[in-house]
């Protein structure tokens, strides 16, 4: 029985610490399913400071690269060229190598975005500007361009949610903004534990042509309850606070939350939001759909989205 052919094409997910990523799964799991059999994906240990020596000694079999904080900040000076998204909302969490030898180049993308916009409607947060065919923005409609054509073209159609909170001020908040613009919702209300801390946010937001609100978290309970979309982007556990008020509250809630953390599966927000009768969709589903747009960029082939799925879903079972 012939053994697996030679790894010609590789990739990876970089961060510090980086061993309980997910990533390798569902990379793996699309390569299983395309055919790939010549594709490895691994996770690596890479700091800030070892960010720059570990891109200078790839050779020329890497074909991609994942991100995590804080590296989707520090890479942005290392590569070539920077994808527009990527450039506004301050973070990149893929890189891909094009070409080969001295011509190759290094190009910076962020797919968080598009995971956003896609797990929010699969929730429910389906209006507001869409993309092509196949789910992928057209030209010209990234998250300003879409919400200013919306308004200059009068619309009528149902204008979906237009009211938004998002917990945490780092690079997904910053991305969150992105894909609630695209969603159709030009603004937000931001609640963070430090006003002193949401320089980053700001000019994000500043460059694409937004300006959020910016609030203390110990206020984020009352507002979420009358949202239409809420973003939580803290970590683990960090958003406990504010279910313990929402529960304390009493008070039913009709719109979407999207927690990013999926550790626990089913996070104490997630919980309460349900239990108020509120619609919340898990954090894995911003996880897979970014890792499938990234699949797509570094293979060049539509992601295996169900392969991938599943994959992820008996990962986190155990």
């Amino acid at each position: 029985m012939a053994g697996r052919p030679p790894v010609r094409s590789r990739a990876a997910v970089l961060g510090h610490p980086i061993g309980h990523s997910l990533s390798p799964v569902l990379h793996r799991a699309a390569y299983e399913s395309l055919g790939l059999d010549d594709w490895s994906y691994e996770a690596v240990d890479v700091t800030e400071d070892t960010l720059e020596s570990f891109l200078a000694g790839l050779d020329d079999s890497w074909k991609g690269l994942s991100l995590t904080m804080p590296l989707k900040q520090t890479v942005m000076g290392m590569l070539d060229h920077v994808d527009p998204l990527a450039v506004v909302t301050g973070a990149v969490n893929t890189v891909v190598f094009q070409g080969a030898g001295a011509a190759r180049t290094l190009v910076g993308a962020n797919t968080d975005v598009y995971g956003l916009v896609v797990a929010l409607r699969e929730g429910g947060a389906l209006r507001g500007p869409r993309g092509g065919d196949d789910g992928h923005p057209v030209a010209g409609s990234g998250p300003v361009a879409s919400t200013s054509a919306a308004a200059s073209t009068g619309s009528t159609q149902d204008p979906g949610p237009r009211s938004a909170v998002i917990l945490g001020a780092g690079a997904t908040a910053a991305s969150t903004l992105a894909a609630l613009a695209e969603l159709g919702i030009p603004t937000a209300d931001v609640y963070v534990r430090s006003l002193g801390r949401t320089g980053d946010l700001q000019r994000a937001a500043h460059r694409m042509g937004l300006v959020p609100r910016f609030h203390p978290i110990a206020e984020a309970a009352a507002a979420a309850v009358r949202a239409d979309v809420v973003v939580s982007t803290l970590p683990a556990h960090g958003a406990d606070a504010v279910a313990e008020e929402i529960l304390a509250l009493g008070k039913p809630v009709h719109g979407i939350l999207l927690d990013v953390a999926y550790d626990p599966r089913v996070t104490a927000l997630s919980a309460a939001w349900r239990d108020a009768g509120g619609t919340a969709v898990p954090g894995q589903r911003m996880l897979l759909h970014q890792a499938a747009e990234q699949v797509r960029l570094m293979t060049g082939h539509v992601a295996p989205v169900q392969a991938m799925d599943d994959a992820l879903e008996a990962a986190l079972a155990h």
